[in-house]
């Protein structure tokens, strides 16, 4: 496909993440305004919820309210016929630009707010080189994968709670920690904060019981790049016998839009290749993969930002088709704005590694920056962002950036935070 062209010019660039192919979902404020659902179009908003009480869309009142949750309810059918319209109101000659041009709204004039209530949050663990690189760290290349790993896409339940939108401050956890040398375990600061790159994809379509890959494919509404922020020395304590648990709970941030299905229809893309044949139920039937180019930046305080890593949405071992799947597989129920996160997306090299844990090999080596400094794990002060986009002829999808600047921890986290 190649680029869509549309009467608002700034969307016609190969340069803007938001071309008429994409229009993502977002809620935004303005000064004279509250929050509203809007849909980005090259460097601008367009006021969906105006768009209904004009009459230029009809949604039943989905889009009257600051959250897209009300029309990921409407189900799959009323999802195409939104995009449909839109693309039918901000295409080059369309009969609706006159009408629709008032309620386009600068995006330097708007301050984004979450775009869908979370209802619950998972998350997987199903990059294979992410995978392969923590169980070296820890257990040898010879036991590097659990004996499940290549049969299906291990997950953790987390809390919708620490969801929170780019551009929020994540302070420093507190947490019990133990390290190698110590007798007893201490309440701490965590020292060793990290970031996980990972997608997010969000559940459109309720379920009560299993449904299959290709159900669960149609049932994802849309993206978002989602930073798993860890605490790494709360979680080697803490992790055995049953996994995460207040090492993933201090924040989770997502990109401002909602990139929905349709829009990275194109750049869809298959599995590896299965050296271990998968049960029925979780069996590939179609690309259900998709290309898309990711990288991370850090900049420490008042500096400049350097890229620490780049890799691919491809690299994935189970795609989120597979992952809902299976997580219904048992009966459990979803709903409408569950979130699964991928799980760290790695690559094969030292470069596309998607956690400061892998790119400092478990802290033994300096991730240098641009700037001259380096780094073992975040330190107080440092912006770390995320960036991803699928690149097609002329044009790119992008998510808006995910960031997350880290404050230090409380001095006092009992006294301070009550």
């Amino acid at each position: 496909m190649t680029l869509m062209k549309s009467w608002v010019d700034s969307a016609n660039s190969s340069e803007t993440p938001f071309p008429l192919n994409n229009l993502p979902y977002g809620v935004f404020s303005t000064a004279a305004a509250p929050a509203r659902c809007g849909v980005a179009i090259g460097d601008q908003i367009l006021d969906v919820e105006a768009c209904e009480q004009a009459g230029l869309i009809s949604m039943n009142g989905a889009l009257s309210t600051a959250s897209w949750n009300a029309v990921m309810g409407a189900g799959q059918a009323a999802w195409a016929d939104l995009r449909a319209r839109l693309i039918e109101i901000l295409a080059a000659g369309s009969s609706d630009q006159a009408a629709a041009a008032p309620f386009l709204i600068p995006q330097s004039d708007a301050q984004m707010h979450m775009p869908f209530a979370v209802s619950e949050y998972t998350d997987f663990y199903a990059g294979r080189h992410h995978a392969e690189n923590v169980g070296t760290m820890f257990r040898g290349a010879e036991n590097a994968l659990p004996p499940n790993w290549l049969h299906i896409p291990i997950g953790y339940n987390g809390r919708a709670s620490s969801v929170v939108l780019s551009g929020t401050d994540v302070r420093r956890p507190w947490g019990q920690l133990k390290g190698p040398n110590d007798d007893v375990p201490r309440f701490a600061p965590s020292a060793r904060f990290d970031i996980e790159l990972e997608m997010g994809a969000i559940v459109g379509t309720p379920t009560q019981g299993p449904i299959s890959v290709d159900q669960a494919d149609a049932n994802i509404f849309g993206y978002v790049l989602l930073n798993d922020w860890s605490a790494r020395d709360i979680q080697a304590w803490e992790y055995q016998p049953l996994g995460p648990f207040q090492a993933k709970a201090t924040a989770t941030s997502i990109s401002p839009w909602i990139v929905t299905a349709a829009a990275l229809d194109p750049f869809r893309c298959m599995t590896p290749a299965r050296e271990v044949e998968l049960l029925d139920h979780l069996k590939d039937t179609g690309p259900m993969l998709f290309d898309i180019e990711l990288a991370v930046t850090l900049a420490p305080k008042g500096e400049a930002a350097s890229t620490i890593a780049r890799t691919n949405y491809n690299e994935m071992y189970y795609s989120a088709a597979q992952q809902l799947a299976h997580h219904t597989s048992s009966g459990c129920a979803m709903r409408v704005g569950d979130l699964l996160g991928s799980g760290t997306i790695s690559g094969p090299e030292k470069s596309n590694r998607g956690s400061l844990l892998e790119m400092s090999w478990g802290g033994k080596e300096e991730i240098l920056l641009e700037n001259g400094g380096a780094r073992h794990f975040i330190e107080d002060g440092d912006t770390l962002t995320l960036t991803g986009a699928a690149k097609g002829d002329g044009y790119q999808i992008g998510f808006g950036d995910c960031v997350g600047t880290v404050l230090p921890a409380l001095s006092d986290p009992y006294g301070e935070a009550s």
